[in-house]
């Protein structure tokens, strides 16, 4: 009887030390510091992977642009507008495409646009965030937050599910987890690199990992980051940035 009184004792203690944070304020602490909130009413161009992008928001819309030279077609422009379907301009021609084509070019330009905004977005109505804790990686302290998707709203890929590390003092993105179901399925690890800060706004690039087992739980890559043992990809770099 004694064990278990004793067990149960350490048990509350424990749980007790386990701080019990808002995921709503440790996001929106993240878009502050990022600056993330003058996205709106502002118009940015980049370039990435050889296609030229534009991303305009307004508190009730957007409107992202990619634009790039085909060598068998000429210039291609994609006009992606709130929740109408996308658009196909070649040599400022508008295309007639189905509707399966339609969906692959606005998913292509949605997930560029979504990880070159973060964390701003965080706060759109289908998000859904779960507070799971904290973790100290490379001497430093974050809050690990994880969001899902409501079927409403939530897009073609709203079974996606991301873990956000943010730093408890800086309130930066650092890290990011994420898993997809699309072309397979997988699940990604991200490392931030290369911050700038840009007219207020901070921008940064990433290292994409995947993990070596492909069974590993989400939530657990911070670990497996820390012991070296995923495995790098690819190099995620938003170059010439400009805001307007």
């Amino acid at each position: 009887m004694k064990q278990i009184s004793y067990a149960a004792f350490f048990l509350v203690i424990a749980m007790a030390c386990t701080p019990n944070k808002s995921p709503q304020k440790i996001i929106d602490e993240a878009i502050q510091a990022h600056g993330g909130l003058l996205f709106e009413g502002r118009t940015i161009t980049f370039d990435f992977r050889g296609k030229h992008y534009l991303v305009q928001r307004k508190p009730v819309g957007y409107t992202y642009i990619r634009s790039f030279m085909d060598d068998s077609l000429g210039q291609v422009k994609d006009v992606l507008a709130n929740s109408t379907e996308l658009e196909r301009f070649v040599n400022d021609t508008l295309q007639d495409i189905s509707s399966e084509w339609k969906f692959k070019y606005a998913n292509s330009v949605n997930s560029v646009l979504y990880f070159f905004q973060l964390p701003y977005g965080l706060n759109d109505a289908a998000v859904v965030k779960k507070y799971i804790g904290q973790k100290v990686i490379n001497g430093r302290l974050y809050d690990k937050v994880q969001v899902t998707f409501k079927q409403e709203n939530g897009g073609k890929d709203f079974e996606d599910v991301f873990v956000y590390w943010i730093e408890t003092k800086t309130k930066t993105l650092d890290y990011l987890a994420y898993s997809y179901l699309t072309d397979g399925g997988g699940i990604r690890f991200r490392q931030a690199i290369n911050r700038r800060a840009i007219e207020g706004m901070v921008f940064q690039d990433y290292i994409n990992f995947k993990p070596a087992n492909k069974d590993a739980a989400l939530e657990t890559l911070d670990e497996a980051f820390i012991e070296a043992s995923l495995i790098e990809l690819s190099q995620i770099e938003n170059k010439n940035i400009e805001v307007k």
